[in-house]
């Protein structure tokens, strides 16, 4: 289907302090998992009606019931080990630093559902379109794969990502079952395919990134393939890493564009485009014109509210390469990736996401 949302959002939300106590109580076995769970629905009761009140379109809980937008597949999976890749992050507080995202280093194995628990509790407590956000499998194919342990398992990451891609379909599929508005494979590990630094590293560990990039928008692409579209809309998200108000990686989409913008067949991209660090507008040529372009032109990085009119030059600016009919607005990435969240108050979350209701309201007439 075509995409339906003139304001979106990408998420997570900043969890609520008590939120948070409660998460920490339940790791140190102070609080049972009943009583975290009923601190979770409180959590996702009140943003529900905060995100009703403001007008946004489509809901999300916040994923305030994960760790961070990819543990799910390593809470759900038997063959994750208890390592994890370190990543170098940029900005306050920036340097080396472990993934959340764990390593595999066993065959996979799926023991549960990913998202079973967060589509129930929305399905009766939305009182609306909601969106589930499912980790894409490009991500652990780049992530999770750890020299001197992956191979205990794979003989490759092609054959890594084959059960990564099967678990995550099957969940796509369930979800679609369970009558889910919106599913968006959150993809931000694409930015390691388009930042030098970033391609010259994994050359050191023997990976083509051009060979690279073929191949994950290929897994990306076969977990929306074929798929019973009718009600639904499929989105993929992609960024340059987004925790603590810290990034991964810069430059803009050319080097990936043709490639991933014509080979993951879904409904719209949601693209990062809040700093200079994410290039021009240019590369939106190669969007097909069956595809919408989410701009995500307000940042969840700092408290800084965009000035109107400078969201509606950008917007105007990018349409000189994807008409405005096809176009949408919404945060660059999620305010909080994970749980800690990002550097910014509560209310400036949400000051930042009535502006984007209200721009797209002036732009397109309604959200």
């Amino acid at each position: 289907m075509g995409f339906p949302y003139r304001a979106d959002q990408v998420g997570s939300l900043l969890r609520p302090t008590t939120l948070l106590q409660a998460r920490q109580a339940h790791a140190e076995a102070r609080l049972d998992a009943a009583a975290l769970r009923e601190a979770e629905d409180t959590a996702i009761l009140r943003a529900l009606e905060r995100q009703r009140q403001i007008g946004l379109p489509i809901l999300s809980d916040g994923e305030f019931r994960r760790g961070s937008f990819i543990t799910g597949l390593a809470d759900a999976a038997d063959g994750f080990v208890p390592h994890a890749r370190m990543v170098e992050w940029h900005g306050t507080g920036g340097g080396p630093e472990q993934s959340t995202a764990r390593v595999v280093g066993a065959r996979l194995r799926q023991r549960r559902r990913l998202c079973a628990h967060e589509v129930d509790f929305l399905a009766a407590h939305a009182e609306g379109p909601f969106k589930v956000t499912v980790p894409a499998a490009s991500n652990f194919y780049l992530i999770s794969w750890q020299p001197g342990v992956s191979e205990r398992a794979y003989a490759s990451r092609s054959e890594m990502l084959a059960d990564v891609t099967k678990i995550l379909r099957a969940e796509v599929e369930a979800l679609i079952a369970e009558g889910v508005a919106y599913v968006q494979l959150d993809a931000p590990y694409y930015g390691w395919l388009l930042d030098e630094a970033t391609r010259e590293r994994l050359r050191g560990e023997g990976v083509d990134p051009d060979l690279a990039l073929a191949e994950v928008v290929a897994a990306d692409d076969a977990l929306v393939s074929g798929l019973r579209r009718d009600g639904l809309t499929l989105a993929l998200h992609i960024c340059r890493g987004n925790s603590r108000s810290r990034w991964l990686t810069q430059g803009g989409y050319e080097r990936i564009a043709e490639t991933l913008f014509n080979g993951v067949g879904v409904d719209a991209f949601l693209l990062e485009y809040d700093s200079p660090r994410a290039g021009g507008f240019e590369p939106l040529r190669q969007v097909p014109r069956s595809a919408t372009v989410v701009l995500g032109l307000v940042t969840t990085k700092e408290p800084r509210l965009e000035p109107v009119g400078e969201l509606l030059r950008r917007i105007d600016e990018a349409s000189r390469y994807v008409p405005l009919d096809r176009l949408a607005l919404s945060p660059q990435c999620g305010f909080a990736s994970v749980a800690a969240g990002n550097l910014l108050s509560e209310e400036d979350q949400w000051h930042k996401l009535q502006s984007v209701v209200e721009t797209a309201a002036r732009v397109w007439g309604s959200s």
